[in-house]
């Protein structure tokens, strides 16, 4: 019997990293600034991952036209006209895609300049040094590496019994390609992506139904926070449907219809499903490296983001926690290093920041009030209302409030919660403050500092003369 024909090898590199999304982009440029031979495959035409053509950039360009427009109508300099403007979901669109234009021609100018190899294709392991590219034009090549990082990210879940066929039922990536003008949807799954495309229809006119399988949004966060993002949800007109589970969703020709396990119906132009996600591990063929994903398509990796199998590693949102475009990059750094020397000393920081691009938008990093108080850690609050700073006053922007929690003996920061216009901006002032050592980390730095004035930065002073004034003496 003739031996098995070994395929043609169209070329041979030091590591090839799949995906070119955050985390992708980061091991790459890693490696390349260290001298090796890196290639990068990307299955899309364009370079950028999942972030750049259907999450975070366009979704956060969305945002911040609907955003544009509500200030707008609501501001007294404009409301002399009388009539309020109006735009569409496809005509704010264009202002995304031209977003995503210029991320993708600056990535690709990364890959050119420190010359990583582009491969255009599917990627799938023969074995652990030998990957199967399928390419565009249906053929297909083989190519060597000692390592491979894995970067293909994650995708929208899909429950089997949902047609995401039908025109009017999308998920959080095909939604980006709505053409008609709905009036009213219908969206299941009150998560981030969730909570942020209710904020972005509801600032178009739309009627809106969010459907949450929770009692409260976005649990995670503190309650002070979540109960002002449910307030203001709600008094901008959103339904929110706590402790809901769909029991089925019918799409029609004039609309869908959502019937819930406690027997209500619900009829809207159209549904987004934006309940969960699930790593893009498909197409891979693990088995042929005796690797296993959990049920929701992420592998385990250890602190260096090394596989179970010594030459690969993984990292961004295929490993899951904590799925964020800025925590990818330094994931795929940190891999780039442990593949050069073994194992990385830096590790990513232990408070991530969070940013929720709602309207108005959420951030918050370090420990919650519900965390301490389980923990029993003395604590205090500070708050800062957004309406009482000049600068907020002149922009118009009255809505949200900076909260500082300390610990009452120490006085160092354990957590900074904030709500409202350039949350996810104020919050990294504080970040840097609760990252100093040895002492550095503490509430008086607010108060002994000078800010600019007027400033929205001027909120950490007051948060913390507020938070100390709570103080008794002694303490």
């Amino acid at each position: 019997m003739a031996a098995a024909k070994s395929p043609k090898i169209a070329a041979e590199f030091h590591t090839v990293v799949i995906g070119s999304g955050p985390a992708g982009e980061g091991a790459a440029m890693m490696l390349a600034k260290r001298g090796m031979n890196v290639a990068i495959v990307e299955a899309y035409p364009r370079l950028g991952g999942g972030c750049t053509h259907w999450g975070t950039i366009p979704s956060k360009a969305l945002r911040h036209s609907v955003s544009r427009l509500i200030e707008y109508n609501s501001s007294p300099l404009f409301k002399q006209d009388q009539v309020a403007l109006k735009l569409t979901f496809s005509e704010i669109l264009r202002h995304a895609e031209g977003v995503i234009r210029k991320q993708v021609s600056l990535r690709s100018s990364f890959y050119v300049r420190n010359d990583v190899t582009v491969i255009h294709g599917k990627a799938a392991f023969v074995n652990a040094h030998l990957l199967e590219i399928a390419k565009p034009d249906g053929s297909i090549e083989h190519i060597k590496t000692q390592n491979v990082v894995l970067a293909t990210g994650s995708r929208p879940y899909r429950p089997p019994h949902v047609d995401f066929s039908h025109p009017r039922i999308y998920d959080s990536d095909t939604v980006l390609q709505l053409k008609h003008d709905p009036r009213s949807i219908l969206i299941v799954g009150a998560g981030v992506i969730g909570c942020e495309y209710a904020s972005i229809f509801r600032g178009l006119g739309v009627k809106v139904d969010l459907i949450n399988n929770r009692d409260r949004l976005l649990s995670f966060l503190d309650t002070e926070i979540s109960d002002a993002l449910s307030y203001h949800l709600r008094n901008s007109g959103v339904v929110i449907r706590h402790g809901e589970e769909f029991k089925s969703i019918e799409g029609r020709e004039d609309g869908v219809v959502l019937t819930t396990e406690s027997g209500k119906r619900m009829f809207a132009d159209c549904l987004l499903y934006a309940n969960g996600r699930s790593g893009n591990i498909e197409h891979l063929n693990i088995d042929a490296v005796n690797l296993k994903a959990n049920y929701r398509g992420q592998l385990e990796v250890d602190a260096n983001y090394r596989t179970e199998v010594e030459n690969i590693y993984a990292v961004g949102d295929i490993i899951g926690y904590p799925s964020l475009a800025s925590a990818a990059y330094d994931q795929g750094r940190i891999a780039a290093t442990a593949v050069l020397d073994g194992a990385c000393e830096s590790k990513l920081i232990s408070d991530i920041p969070t940013g929720i691009y709602t309207i108005p938008e959420i951030s918050s990093v370090g420990a919650t009030e519900e965390q301490l108080t389980s923990e029993g850690i003395p604590y205090e609050v500070g708050r800062a209302q957004f309406k009482h700073l000049a600068r907020a006053q002149i922009a118009d922007s009255h809505v949200g409030s900076l909260k500082l929690i300390f610990h009452r003996e120490t006085k160092e920061i354990l957590g900074i919660h904030c709500f409202g216009e350039r949350a996810s901006e104020i919050i990294h002032i504080g970040q840097a403050i609760m990252e100093q050592k040895n002492g550095g980390n503490s509430i008086h730095y607010f108060i002994n500092t000078t800010f600019n004035y007027p400033t929205m930065a001027e909120a950490y002073r007051v948060a913390a003369l507020n938070g100390l004034n709570r103080v008794a003496p002694s303490d």
